[in-house]
């Protein structure tokens, strides 16, 4: 017997003029292509170039447009109040207001490849959680201190949610990852409303009023994974389950820079994107990105770049990103 269907969350990717407006065409791409059993309702936040966004273009060129609601997305426009051109980041914390109050949400960073069937990740939206496939960022306890674990728990005391439940025991004392940190590039929840307003009021008091325990630690870029986890927590999520394994596995592939994709990810990945943007409406539009044109149809990233890390594995991303510059193929 077939498995129940499960209703599908909305998804939600930000979009504007420039590198995202080409992301998100690859992004839609990729989730027809790869999990064409996706009937959910897929949702373009458009910044306008007003608020936070004034003096900016920011509006999704025709020919993007054109293809992105051909994919059968929604572009829906919003005003930036807090964030915009100073902290963009911050666009997917303010693009949460869009989406309908009380409907599970999935939300992605617009430079994530769809590799598989989406629609059979099995989300638990009441009990949200976010990706893992993060490193050590932040914080950056000072010698002389606090650590990690009392400048964790003050944001949590600041808010009124419990720290004790969000630490992996497994880990030692003072270690990074004993503390819940995620990487914001995806996340999920029952109910977008309550999830945004707690995650734009809290980042906006960590931003405007750090207390003591935060006088040393730098907040840009790192304010939306900062606030992530204790959103998290509040509403009672945690650490993702074996369930959610295929987001940042076989089923999506956050690339961050499409050089980083191919240096660093699997022959599956740059086959699934390779495919995906192949078809010729697509290709019209694509080719004039230069990353996409030079890395995935002059096939430049298989020839140039791929090499130089094949006896390289897990190599750190911040030696990639040196040596592609190096080599001129940082093209983002």
């Amino acid at each position: 017997m077939p498995a129940k269907k499960r209703e599908q969350p909305n998804l939600l990717i930000v979009g504007q003029a420039g590198r995202l407006e080409y992301e998100a065409v690859i992004f839609t791409a990729s989730l027809r292509a790869h999990a064409p059993d996706w009937t959910g309702r897929v949702i373009i936040a458009e910044p306008t170039p007003d608020g936070a966004w004034s003096g900016h273009e920011t509006a999704i060129s025709q020919p993007c447009r054109d293809l992105l609601t051909g994919f059968g997305a929604e572009i829906l426009p919003f005003t930036a109040r807090h964030f915009g051109a100073a902290y963009p980041q911050g666009n997917k914390i303010e693009a949460l207001a869009l989406l309908p109050a009380g409907e599970p949400f999935l939300f992605f960073d617009t430079d994530t490849l769809i590799t598989g069937p989406l629609d059979q990740v099995r989300l638990d939206p009441t009990r949200p959680s976010a990706s893992m496939r993060r490193e050590g960022t932040w914080p950056k306890p000072p010698l002389y201190g606090p650590g990690y674990q009392a400048i964790w728990r003050s944001i949590y005391d600041r808010f009124g949610v419990s720290f004790d439940d969000t630490l992996d025991l497994s880990q030692p004392d003072e270690h990074w990852e004993r503390y819940l940190y995620f990487n914001a590039g995806w996340f999920f929840g029952a109910d977008p409303a309550e999830f945004g307003r707690r995650y734009l009021d809290w980042a906006l008091a960590l931003r405007d009023t750090p207390h003591d325990e935060l006088a040393c630690q730098v907040m840009d870029p790192w304010l939306d994974q900062v606030v992530l986890p204790v959103v998290i927590a509040s509403l009672g999520g945690g650490r993702p389950g074996p369930a959610l394994a295929g987001l940042d596995g076989d089923i999506t592939c956050h690339y961050r820079k499409l050089p980083l994709l191919y240096a660093q990810h699997s022959d599956a990945a740059i086959a699934a994107l390779e495919s995906a943007i192949a078809p010729r409406e697509i290709k019209r539009v694509l080719r004039e990105w230069e990353p996409a044109r030079k890395l995935a149809y002059q096939e430049k990233g298989r020839q140039k770049v791929r090499p130089i890390f094949a006896d390289r594995p897990g190599a750190p991303e911040r030696m990639i990103r040196n040596q592609l510059k190096a080599r001129g193929w940082w093209l983002v």
